[in-house]
């Protein structure tokens, strides 16, 4: 996917869910983008793609839920209670972004920098998507290339 134009949160899910029953294990989805702008409504599609029939809800609060009971198990994780690296290292997340199954991250930016700028050349299983409301109905849904910061050893 470049780019692709939302007109509902039905189409956001449609998304979702393709980009699920696609997935493969190890898979690290960051996604970025303002309040309301779909991030939620994407993951929802993403765990119908991957078999998983429990009840989404973005772990605000509880940082991280865990979905199991589908093809693969998916970790979903909202850093927006988190404002800074320091913050989210001290957390204790580090182990999701070597899944045994997929982990999505609401609010990645938080962790990774813009587009992922902060993140480590041995982290090559982070795909980066950007959601941008155009209208009140419209969404901008974005796969961009991380931007690699290939002088960060970690």
């Amino acid at each position: 996917m470049a780019t692709c134009i939302s007109h509902s949160p039905a189409e956001t899910e449609a998304l979702g869910e393709a980009w699920g029953r696609s997935a493969q294990a190890g898979q690290v989805i960051g996604l970025s983008g303002d309040l309301g702008a779909g991030k939620t409504q994407f993951v929802k599609g993403f765990a119908r793609g991957l078999g998983i029939s429990a009840r989404v809800q973005s772990p605000t609060f509880a940082l991280v839920n865990e979905y199991l009971g589908g093809r693969l198990p998916l970790y979903h994780l909202d850093l927006y209670r988190l404002e800074t690296a320091a913050q989210i290292n001290s957390a204790g997340l580090d182990e999701y972004l070597s899944p045994d199954g997929v982990t999505i991250i609401e609010w990645a930016e938080r962790w990774f920098g813009e587009r992922g700028s902060d993140v480590k050349s041995g982290q090559s299983n982070l795909r980066w998507v950007q959601f941008e409301t155009i209208t009140e109905t419209e969404r901008r849904i974005q796969e961009i290339p991380p931007r690699m910061d290939t002088d960060k050893h970690g």
